[in-house]
C-alpha cells in the first residue's frame, strides 16, 4: 500500500498532531510538497500533502483561509501540514475552522520536525511501496509461468484470475470463448464476444479497456499474436483499476499466451504441411498410405463419410490490397471451421493452396454448418471489400471417393461463380434444373448468334420462325400438335420449319442441331424472339 496521511501520523520521528479531517487520514499520499505560494493550486496533480509555514498567507483571516483551503480541496490535495513555530507559535484557528469545515485533513507539524523529514518519509513510504509491487509482480510471474508449463493455458487463467482478484477468459481467433477461469466467469466472458470482434479488427499488439456486463466489473482486453491478425484475445475482470503488481501479473499473462499462441501457430503450421500430404494422397487413391500418414491427428475423420469444401477468391490482380483482402477472406473462413471444430471436439483437416482453401470435415457435424453459415452470412452482407469468396460443397464421401468429392466441389465453385454466389452444395446441382446453368454469358453469346438470323427474319414481319420453332420442339416435332398450339395448319408449320432449315443451313433431323435449338431458345428465354 502507498503512504497514508495515518501512516505519517503514526511515524513515531515525526511527531504530527491532527488538527481536523480525523475521518479522512485513509487518503493515500502520491507526494510530499512545501510550498508559501498565496495560491499553489497551479502546480499540483492532485494527491499531494502540502506543507506550509504560511509565510505569505493572512492565516487569521477566515474568509481568506476558507477560500484558500477550498481551492486546495478543489485541486485534489489530500492534506495540509501547518509548521508551528516558524510564523504562528500555534495553528490559527481561522484555518483550524476553514479545514474542519471542508473536511480538508490538517496536521500540525513541530519545530524540530523539518519539512525533508516528512518529504524522505513520504518517498521512502513510496519506494517501499513500488519494490513491494515488483516483488510480486515477479512472484506473479513466476507462478504464472510455472503454472502454463504444468497446466497450459487453464492453469495461467486461474493464477491470473487469484492474482487480480477477480476473473480472465482466453477467446480464439474467431472470438468464441475458449477457456475461463473461475468456471462462472466463462458466461460473463461470452457476453464481450462483440467488445473482442471490434479488439481483433485493430492491428496487434492492441488493447481497450470496457465495462462489464450490466457494468459488474472493469474488463481489460488484450490482443494476442505478433502477426497482423490477432490469433487469440484475453480478458482480465476486476472490480477496480489494477494496481502495479497485478498490472505486472497481467502483462507477464499476455506475453506467456502470446508465446503460447505463437508456438500453437507453429505447430499449426506442421500440422498443415502433415494434412496437405494426406489430402494429395487421398486425391490420388491412396486411402491407406493417408491414415498412414495421419496416425492419430484426426481422429477417426478418414473413416467416417465426410464433406469436401473447397473455396476460393477473386484472386489475380488488385494489388497488395486486393491479395490481403483475399487472405482475410480465405482465413474467416478457415478460422470458422477450426473454432468450431475446437469447441465441438470434432477433427477438421483444413488445407490453404494459395488462394483456393480445401477443407475436410464430417459429415453432419458442426464444422460443415458453421462453413455453411459463414458463407450464408457473407452472402447476406455481401462483403465484398473482404474478397470475392466463393464456395463448393460436396457430397457425403469416403476415403475411396475422396478424388469424386473433391471434383464434385470444384463443380459447386464453378457454379458458384457462375451465378454470383458465395455458396452452391453439390446435392443443389444434382437434385435440381440444368437450365440455371444456361445463364453462363458464354451460353448467352452462343445462343443469340445461333438464333439472330431467324429474329432477323421474323423482324421483317415475314412469319414467326423463332415461336414456330420452339413449339414445333416442345412437341417433340408433332406437327399437328405443335400446329394447334400456335393456330396455324399444319402444312403452314412444314414451310415454316423448311425455312428455318434454309436460314441456318442446318438440318432438324439431326438431334444434335434439335438440342443445340431447344438449349438456346431457353438460354434466351424471356428475351424478345
Amino acid at each position: 500500500m502507498p503512504p497514508t496521511l495515518a501512516s505519517l501520523v503514526h511515524h513515531s520521528a515525526l511527531k504530527l498532531t491532527v488538527r481536523a479531517g480525523e475521518d479522512r487520514l485513509d487518503a493515500p499520499v502520491r507526494w510530499a510538497h512545501a510550498s508559501e505560494l498565496a495560491d499553489p493550486v497551479p502546480y499540483m496533480e492532485g494527491g499531494e500533502l502540502l506543507l506550509i509555514t504560511a509565510l505569505k498567507l493572512d492565516a487569521e483571516d477566515r474568509e481568506a483561509m476558507r477560500r484558500y483551503v477550498k481551492r486546495l480541496a478543489g485541486a485534489g490535495v489530500v492534506g495540509l501540514g501547518f509548521a508551528v513555530g516558524v510564523h504562528y507559535d500555534d495553528i490559527p484557528e481561522a484555518l483550524v475552522e476553514a479545514a474542519r469545515e471542508e473536511g480538508l485533513p490538517l496536521l500540525e507539524v513541530p519545530r524540530r520536525t523539518p519539512f525533508l523529514a516528512i518529504s524522505k518519509a513520504v518517498s521512502a513510504a513510496i519506494a517501499a511501496d513500488q519494490y513491494r509491487a515488483v516483488t510480486a509482480g515477479f512472484a506473479a510471474q513466476r507462478e504464472l509461468t510455472r503454472q502454463t508449463l504444468t497446466d497450459g493455458p487453464e492453469g495461467l487463467l486461474a493464477a491470473l484470475a487469484s492474482q487480480v482478484d477477480g476473473w480472465a477468459a482466453l477467446y480464439d481467433a474467431s472470438g468464441a470463448v475458449v477457456a475461463a477461469a473461475p468456471d462462472w466467469a466463462g458466461r460473463r466472458a461470452a457476453r464481450l464476444t462483440a467488445e473482442v470482434t471490434r479488439l481483433r479488427e485493430r492491428p496487434t499488439p492492441a488493447s481497450s479497456v470496457v465495462a462489464g456486463p450490466e457494468n459488474e466489473d472493469r474488463v481489460e482486453l488484450h490482443s494476442l499474436g505478433t502477426g497482423r491478425r490477432p490469433h487469440a484475445a484475453l480478458a482480465v475482470g476486476t472490480a477496480s483499476a489494477p494496481g502495479t503488481a497485478e498490472r505486472y501479473a497481467v502483462h507477464s499473462a499476455v506475453a506467456l499466451l502470446t508465446l503460447t499462441t505463437e508456438r500453437s501457430r507453429s505447430l499449426y503450421a506442421a500440422e498443415q504441411r502433415i494434412g496437405a500430404a494426406v489430402l494429395r494422397m487421398l486425391l490420388a487413391g491412396e486411402p491407406d498410405h493417408a491414415r498412414a500418414v495421419a496416425g492419430d491427428l484426426y481422429g477417426g475423420l478418414l473413416d467416417a463419410p465426410f464433406r469436401i469444401i473447397v473455396a476460393e477468391t477473386g484472386g489475380g490482380g488488385g494489388g497488395r490490397a486486393q491479395g490481403d483482402a483475399n487472405g482475410d477472406a480465405l482465413g474467416a473462413l478457415a478460422e470458422a471451421a477450426e473454432s468450431a471444430a475446437a469447441r465441438s471436439g470434432e477433427p477438421v483437416l483444413a488445407v490453404p493452396e494459395g488462394e483456393r482453401l480445401v477443407v475436410l470435415a464430417a459429415d453432419g457435424g458442426t464444422v460443415v454448418s458453421a462453413c455453411c453459415e459463414h458463407a450464408a452470412a457473407r452472402e447476406a452482407a455481401r462483403r465484398s471489400e473482404d474478397g470475392d469468396l466463393v464456395v463448393g460443397l460436396s457430397a457425403p464421401a469416403g476415403p475411396i471417393t475422396a478424388s469424386a468429392a473433391y471434383k464434385q466441389a470444384e463443380q459447386a465453385l464453378s457454379v458458384a461463380r457462375r451465378r454470383g454466389r458465395v455458396l452452391v452444395e453439390h446435392e443443389q446441382m444434382a437434385a435440381g434444373s440444368v437450365l440455371p446453368l444456361l445463364a453462363d454469358d458464354a451460353v448467352k453469346a452462343f445462343a443469340d448468334g445461333l438464333l439472330r438470323a431467324l429474329r432477323d427474319h421474323d423482324a421483317t414481319g415475314r412469319g414467326d420462325l423463332v415461336a414456330s420453332l420452339r413449339a414445333w420442339l416442345s412437341r417433340h416435332g408433332q406437327w399437328d400438335a405443335a400446329a394447334a398450339d400456335l393456330g396455324v395448319h399444319r402444312h403452314t408449320l412444314r414451310y415454316r420449319m423448311r425455312r428455318v432449315e434454309e436460314i441456318l443451313g442446318r438440318s432438324l433431323d439431326d438431334p444434335d442441331v434439335r438440342m443445340e435449338l431447344w438449349l438456346a431458345l431457353k438460354a434466351t428465354a424471356g428475351e424478345a424472339g
